[in-house]
């Protein structure tokens, strides 16, 4: 069942939309809201929501923009009344831009595709459990966890460091990064590093080597560090 919340400072086209997902099966609206700000809050504190409604003109806060903002990012629709900002919409790798007002049956068509796409992602996740997929240049990117050297922490990216290819740039917390990750596999030693235990070649006091690259121990996660010569 695919949970879906949606953001519109209009309440009757948050009644519509929540006419057209009940009219649809395989989805669920937990949750709507006329105030992105708290759209935002609910969405970086809840996990699960798989797809987000987000009208584009908000009188506080721009649809495109807090959906950019989102640390974890699940699947969007734009609504909006104004075509201009289609283009805006699709560059943020969105499934579907609806323009207002639209039919049930213009719906249903963005609702199966954010359906198909919701289960090609988690076919993937499934049947590669040896990998994980980030968003990075507006597509997903297949990460194999045996490249994985360590991932740095870049304000609100991580840069995910691979043993025989480029670094990878992703919109994510090192949180949300972290519970991708097999627990037994990566250990955060810093709040800017995770490392794969693989790829550690020794251990000191203050630092560890991953790879060719030697990074700090943070004090507060020295502990479960030493837990690895145990």
């Amino acid at each position: 069942m695919m949970q879906c919340i949606a953001v519109d400072d209009e309440p009757l086209a948050l009644q519509l939309l929540g006419n057209y997902v009940e009219r649809t099966s395989g989805c669920r609206l937990v949750k709507t809201f006329t105030d992105a700000g708290k759209a935002k809050k609910y969405l970086e504190t809840t996990p699960g929501i798989d797809l987000l409604f987000m009208d584009i003109q908000m009188p506080d806060m721009i649809g495109t923009d807090l959906y950019d903002s989102l640390a974890v990012k699940p699947l969007v629709i734009f609504t909006t009344a104004f075509s201009e900002h289609a283009v805006e919409g699709f560059a943020l790798d969105a499934i579907d831009y609806l323009l207002k007002p639209f039919s049930y049956e213009r719906f249903e068509k963005g609702m199966m595709k954010a359906i198909e796409y919701l289960k090609l992602q988690k076919g993937r996740a499934k049947n590669n459990t040896d990998a994980i997929f980030v968003r990075s240049d507006y597509k997903l990117v297949k990460i194999l966890l045996e490249e994985i050297v360590f991932v740095e922490s870049v304000d609100d990216y991580v840069r995910i460091h691979r043993a025989s290819e480029k670094p990878v740039l992703t919109l994510m917390s090192m949180k949300s990064l972290l519970e991708k990750l097999p627990a037994k596999e990566f250990i955060r030693i810093h709040r800017k590093y995770i490392v794969s235990v693989r790829k550690i070649s020794h251990i000191s006091a203050k630092k560890i080597m991953a790879g060719v690259t030697e990074l700090p121990i943070g004090e507060r996660f020295a502990e479960e560090v030493k837990l690895l010569s145990k």
